[in-house]
């Protein structure tokens, strides 16, 4: 497990699972250290991602952030 600090309130828990086809990246969104949204993505060989993780943490944040908010946190992550 992997953890990206977004924010003093934010963070983000990431995981591999295998799969029955290959395996996959869980990113589970934390609030104040509470579950608040998951998600995945699935992978048959390997990533071509520039850090591991990068395509599960852009997916979850799109999906929970809008506006300036998700601009900061996709800055802090692709630091």
């Amino acid at each position: 497990m992997r953890e990206f600090k977004l924010s003093d309130e934010y963070s983000v828990n990431c995981v591999t699972l295998n799969s029955r086809s290959g395996f996959k990246h869980v990113a589970t969104l934390l609030k104040n250290g509470e579950d608040i949204a998951t998600t995945k993505c699935l992978y048959f060989n390997r990533t071509w991602e520039r850090f591991q993780y990068e395509s599960v943490l852009c997916k979850l944040i799109d999906k929970c952030f809008k506006g300036a908010e998700r601009e900061q946190f996709l800055n802090v992550i692709n630091k």
